[in-house]
């Protein structure tokens, strides 16, 4: 099996991650299964880079890598105390109930 066949299963399961994170943005309105599929899609694109970066000898994707599972972690922590503060003011993470602009 030549290495470009590999480099094809790994972007495969990539796009499989990113699809299923798409369809749980577009579809769920919990706000913490949103915020669980923005991650996933996440660690798909992560798992591409990971992917041509081994596939073409580069650090650099694998350095991207980090730098993005940083963000990511950043993002983790403000997107989990904005969760939690729109729980405490609406007794509801449903993204259908919050509106932000009325009173």
């Amino acid at each position: 099996m030549n290495p470009q066949e590999h480099l094809y299963y790994y972007l495969a399961v990539s796009a499989a991650l990113f699809m299923l994170g798409m369809v749980g943005v577009l579809i769920r309105r919990n706000a913490i299964i949103v915020f669980l599929c923005i991650e996933l899609m996440l660690n798909a694109v992560n798992l591409s880079l990971v992917a041509f970066s081994s596939y073409l000898n580069d650090p650099t994707g694998t350095m991207l890598v980090f730098f993005v599972m940083c963000v990511a972690a950043a993002e983790a922590v403000v997107g989990l105390a904005i969760i939690i503060a729109m729980f405490r003011n609406r007794e509801s993470v449903n993204i259908s109930d919050i509106n932000i602009f009325k009173w």
